[in-house]
């Protein structure tokens, strides 16, 4: 099933005669159920591909369809609804709130999605089980190491069960260890069926994704899939 649809998107920042275009011209597919990284140099466009994907930001053209809604003719209030209930998001940096626990953190989005107390804290429970830190639910972020506020964050993005999740460097701030724990976890949450796409800088992190896009200067120069391109390899052996 086409989760998103992205025709011909682009993003140009400024006006003439200092316009700056972030993104150029760019058709892109998402199937339910894909893990895809978008890997590219600091500048070349993944971030912002990512902010238009998760409906951060529009497109300056083309259309962006997401479960078959053409987002671009949608107003600010059904964007955030669909930001809010469909779409999770880890960002490098947590974005946890510092005074409220690692539980309230979760929660918020149910709050804003009109959840009743108990449902809220039922999903939160749950989201921050799934991740292994219920036994941290009443810590304050200062409390938890990197690691495990931004497993704090993914079980966020998780508790409104959301279509898709948008994860942009989520190992960026971590060290070595914690980024691995953090990958592994993404991926059980894929293995799990939840789609993901990625944004990472390292190409290393980027080749644990069946399916790795390129991007240089805002451009697409290669959208491969390595599990495919490994199964023609061997179909083509005498």
């Amino acid at each position: 099933m086409m989760l998103i649809l992205a025709s011909n998107i682009s993003r140009t920042y400024g006006s003439p005669p200092f316009q700056f275009s972030a993104l150029r011209p760019t058709f892109l597919d998402i199937e339910q159920g894909e893990f895809v990284a978008i890997v590219g140099a600091s500048g070349s466009g993944k971030s912002t591909l990512l902010n238009l994907l998760g409906l951060l930001d529009s497109p300056s053209s083309g259309r962006l369809f997401f479960e078959g809604r053409d987002c671009t003719t949608l107003g600010r209030d059904a964007l955030a609804r669909i930001r809010n209930r469909r779409i999770g998001y880890i960002f490098q940096q947590y974005h946890l709130l510092p005074r409220l626990s690692a539980l309230h953190n979760v929660e918020l989005p149910l709050i804003y999605a009109g959840e009743s107390r108990r449902k809220r804290r039922e999903r939160s429970e749950a989201a921050l089980e799934s991740v292994g830190l219920l036994s941290k639910a009443n810590s304050l972020p200062a409390k938890l190491s990197g690691g495990e506020q931004q497993r704090v964050a993914v079980a966020r993005a998780l508790a409104a069960d959301p279509a898709v999740l948008l994860a942009d460097e989520p190992t960026g701030a971590l060290d070595t260890a914690s980024g691995q724990e953090v990958l592994r976890l993404i991926q059980q949450l894929h293995d799990d069926g939840r789609t993901i796409v990625m944004v990472t800088h390292d190409l290393h992190i980027a080749s644990q994704a069946p399916r790795v896009i390129h991007m240089k200067d805002g451009v697409v120069v290669a959208d491969e899939n390595p599990v495919a391109a490994i199964l023609q390899r061997v179909m083509a052996l005498p």
